[in-house]
């Protein structure tokens, strides 16, 4: 089965090389990733929603601990991707999946905890004041959990964010049962709603508009792993609103090699805590990574967590520039680079395998999610 799963990793590479000319545009590659399916699905006791909600999350190993570690079997990656469901009711499903190759192409490398995230030398982060600026894209799409963290709307009632906001591991947060998505809107002077306003009828302030949770996803990954080695790969989860949001999200894509991205760089905005209320931007170089994970340095506090790391790239089909989410900003690794430790954030990338999951929870359709 070892075999059968490095076939899984090859099979999820890019079609498309990157060409090298004084013209070249950073492009989206065009992946055709695996198709994942729920087998069967059982009942499992309702939750204890005891747990204390983590903003962050910590591991021990570091991008050489990752890469020496061995591939995981087929049926360990099945166990992985098999996922846990959370309804608003309180009731608890278990769901293992299968994995099948439809297709082949190309090849892919895969590549002590401390305190909570530092800010990195001068602090490069950016709070988005206004509301020209808070309800336009690509920033209106950055959303806060009630739980504390933060999320991104990545379809018409979907919200991508990190399993430890809503699971420690070992059981679920408190609140995630009445698990609410916050979204920014103005609040006026004159006490009126809406998102035009004229006249006299100026914004004081901003403010959150809630919407109820109707069922959440994580995966076994995560819950298994409990952020050792393994956990932090699957520290993602996909929320679904029980209304839609009506404004523009932003797709996932899977997550190209750190050297094809736009400078070697990374976005994202959250609701940082050090900042309370305030909507922070950040970008930063990529130092490292791993099949599974991104390490960077962008200057991050607790609440941070769960937001979505994009890129700006061209897509080809579409003759157009696009913002795609690659990853979920998750938590702090200190790591021993040639004897000498060095502070990492880190992000989850969206393996192939992780967007037919995550693509899957949201359309419901395996045709829908082939090309990544």
């Amino acid at each position: 089965m070892a075999g059968l799963t490095t076939l899984i990793l090859l099979l999820c590479a890019a079609k498309d090389v990157m060409p090298s000319s004084p013209h070249w545009k950073p492009t989206w590659p065009s992946y055709r990733v695996p198709v994942i399916l729920p087998q069967s699905t059982f009942n499992l006791d309702k939750p204890q929603f005891d747990a204390e909600a983590k903003l962050e999350v910590a591991s021990p190993c570091g991008p050489e601990c990752h890469k020496s570690s061995p591939l995981p079997t087929y049926e360990e990656v099945k166990n992985y991707l098999s996922y846990e469901t959370l309804y608003a009711n309180g009731s608890l499903t278990e769901t293992e999946v299968g994995i099948y190759i439809l297709s082949s192409s190309g090849d892919e490398s895969r590549g002590k905890s401390r305190t909570k995230r530092q800010i990195y030398g001068y602090d490069s982060r950016f709070s988005i004041f206004g509301k020209d600026f808070l309800l336009n894209y690509p920033f209106s799409t950055s959303v806060k959990l009630s739980t504390g963290c933060t999320g991104t709307l990545v379809a018409e009632k979907h919200v991508l964010t990190a399993a430890h906001c809503i699971h420690d591991g070992k059981s679920y947060v408190k609140g995630a049962q009445k698990l609410r998505v916050g979204f920014l809107k103005p609040k006026v002077k004159n006490g009126s709603k809406g998102a035009n306003i004229t006249g006299s009828a100026m914004p004081e302030k901003m403010k959150f508009q809630w919407i109820r949770v109707k069922r959440t996803h994580v995966p076994k990954g995560w819950i298994k792993g409990n952020a050792n080695d393994i956990g932090m790969d699957y520290d993602y989860a996909l929320l679904e609103l029980k209304k839609p949001h009506k404004r523009k999200f932003m797709k996932i894509g899977v997550s190209p090699p750190a050297r094809h991205l736009p400078g070697g760089r990374i976005h994202f905005s959250g609701y940082d805590n050090d900042r309370p209320g305030n909507l922070v931007y950040r970008f930063c170089d990529v130092k490292d990574e791993t099949y599974d994970l991104l390490y960077q340095q962008c200057d991050a506090q607790p609440g941070a967590s769960g937001s979505g790391v994009y890129v700006r790239m061209w897509k080809r089909q579409n003759h157009k520039w696009e913002r795609k989410i690659i990853g979920i900003f998750s938590g702090h690794q200190w790591v021993d680079m040639n004897g000498t430790p060095q502070d990492f954030n880190v992000a989850v990338r969206i393996t192939p395998l992780k967007y037919a999951q995550i693509c899957y929870w949201i359309k419901g359709n395996y045709l829908d999610c082939r090309e990544g």
